[in-house]
């Protein structure tokens, strides 16, 4: 128990040097060895680039590029940023539905043998078809049919929709109100992953997404300083289509008149330029496999490259290939991005759209794209930019609170088991910091009650080493020699560390699992500091106990 082989001796080391090297730069003043560029006076782009350069040039300046150079993530509540209150309204949840119910019902009645030439009406509540020719009733309602889907999830035979034919070739098309509600359920947690994959594409922004409600989302933004640009990001639908244009001039030129022909929507460009496109698309967005910012090879220019998966590939491919010469636009909210001509077939299923964008209008555009389209427009029904004043007088009383309590702790162990608690002491040093480094190395966030939940685990700590010194105590006291107390100390008081530790370990699992926002953040310092606190207690403790023992080999303990 009290001897340490090299291996042994090495690992804990290592173990503790890792932990102080990943620790270290939070522990540095301003971003890097006290060295802060001037902050951007704006919000630009530019600007932002600026000062971003300048953080980095700071930190090659002053810190090995072979160390790790990360800080703690901040939450809201300590480094600012953006809070939004976003709701979902049902009857836009339906309507968006019965829309594309509308797009499948009239690519139905499309197919050949067309039955059908003229608009499907949609009142967002009711699609009502009528056919042109009403001997083709039968065919339209087998087509119709086909459309209809067991609702999902539903552990019921219950239908989607509830279609009723009027007889002389007219139909209606309801939404059943089983259907109602599992759209309506399944909403929210959608909507809740398209904001993540929109407002952090990467997965690394330490962003907040919590459920309020049936149909409220909350979204905090640690560090952001522009709630407009989040806002613009999460405003558009998403519902990016590929649809092919008409070369019919004339059928325009009747479409600018206000004479659209059926089956096809008049849309304009950035430029304001009309164009007629078919209604059916060729591909939608649930073909997109990948998005993300490319370069035009034309000037250099940002882009937005997106590649189609395998059944989109394969439809795009087939239609490039069938209409050479053509122009096909892409089209994104009823917005038309970009309209190139077909010059050959595309099979590689890799598409590109070019135009006057920005770096960062890029990297947004393509967030939109691979994030897909939401569920319904979202309303905005409070908007709070949370300035770090508070994160920073947070930080000075949660630190002033920490080191009054590691003072309070130090001078009772000192005083109560002598030399042993200074050892005891120089661990939970040593536990603040792996603590700390295990934060950073796995980027979580830190907030307050994650600083209340490393002052808890102060106190925990020291738990471990008193129930051990009182066992040290116990058999120094009846006659044990030195090297002796302290084994059997360890031994005996192991089973009870862990016990403690794991029970606590469990509630913190739960309150993680379970929780949400603050607690969540309370558990996971918690969490940490329970396994980094077994390990500086029972390891790190008893080796700096063990090699004085070795050294100085006293025969009684005084303690």
């Amino acid at each position: 128990m009290l001897h340490f082989s090299r291996w042994k001796l090495s690992i804990i080391i290592g173990v503790i040097l890792f932990g102080f090297f990943v620790a270290l730069p939070n522990a540095l003043p301003g971003p890097f060895m006290g060295v802060e560029p001037k902050a951007p006076l704006s919000n630009t782009q530019e600007a932002q680039e600026k000062y971003r350069d300048g953080v980095a040039a700071a930190r090659d300046a002053w810190w090995p590029g072979f160390l790790p150079n990360d800080k703690v993530n901040l939450g809201l509540d300590l480094q600012g940023g953006v809070y939004l209150l976003i709701e979902l309204d049902p009857d836009d949840i339906i309507a968006n539905q019965m829309d594309i119910v509308r797009r499948d019902v009239t690519e139905a009645l499309n197919r050949r043998p067309r039955v059908f030439s003229e608009r499907v009406l949609d009142d967002n509540a009711t699609l009502r078809v009528r056919l042109n020719d009403a001997a083709t009733s039968a065919e339209a309602a087998k087509r119709i049919r086909d459309v209809n889907r067991p609702v999902q999830g539903s552990i019921t035979s219950a239908q989607t929709l509830d279609i009723q034919d009027n007889g002389n070739g007219t139909f209606t098309i309801r939404m059943t109100a089983a259907a109602r509600e599992q759209y309506i359920q399944s909403a929210q947690t959608k909507t809740m992953e398209i904001i993540r994959r929109r407002v952090d594409p990467d997965g690394v922004a330490e962003i907040s997404i919590q459920p309020q409600g049936d149909n409220r989302i909350i979204l905090e933004a640690p560090g952001e300083s522009d709630p407009q640009r989040i806002k613009d990001l999460l405003s558009r639908a998403g519902r990016m289509t590929f649809n092919l244009v008409s070369d019919d001039q004339t059928a325009l030129d009747a479409a600018l008149r206000g004479a659209v022909r059926p089956g096809f929507r008049l849309l304009y460009d950035e430029f304001n330029r009309p164009f007629l496109i078919n209604e059916v698309p060729v591909v939608t967005g649930s073909d997109i496999a990948t998005a993300a910012r490319g370069v035009d090879p034309d000037d250099n220019s940002p882009a937005v490259d997106f590649r189609l998966s395998g059944g989109g590939k394969q439809r795009f491919g087939r239609t490039t290939a069938e209409n050479s010469g053509r122009f096909f636009a892409i089209v994104l909210d009823d917005m038309i991005m970009s309209a190139p001509r077909i010059n050959e077939p595309i099979w590689g299923g890799n598409v590109q759209i070019s135009g006057s964008f920005t770096l960062q209008e890029a990297d947004d555009l393509s967030a939109i794209i691979e994030a897909g389209e939401l569920p319904a427009p979202l309303q905005f029904i409070q908007e709070r930019t949370v300035t770090a004043t508070l994160g920073a007088d947070s930080i000075r009383a949660g630190t002033t609170a920490s080191l009054i309590g590691l003072l309070l702790v130090a001078i009772f162990m000192m005083l109560a088991y002598s030399r042993l608690g200074i050892y005891a002491v120089a661990s939970l040093m040593i536990n603040i910091m792996l603590i700390l480094a295990a934060l950073t190395l796995v980027g979580a966030t830190l907030t307050l009650p994650g600083i209340a939940g490393i002052i808890l685990t102060i106190g925990m700590a020291v738990d471990a080493n008193v129930l051990v010194f009182e066992r040290v105590r116990e058999e120094s006291r009846a006659g044990r020699g030195a090297m002796s107390a302290v084994q059997a100390g360890y031994e005996k008081a192991l089973s009870t560390i862990l016990d403690a530790n794991i029970t606590t370990f469990i509630a913190a699992s739960i309150l993680y699992l379970l929780g949400s926002g603050p607690v969540k953040g309370f558990a996971v310092t918690l969490a940490y500091g329970i396994v980094t606190s077994v390990f500086t207690a029972f390891v790190v403790t008893r080796l700096f106990t063990a090699l004085w023992l070795n050294r100085a080999k006293p025969k009684k303990l005084s303690i």
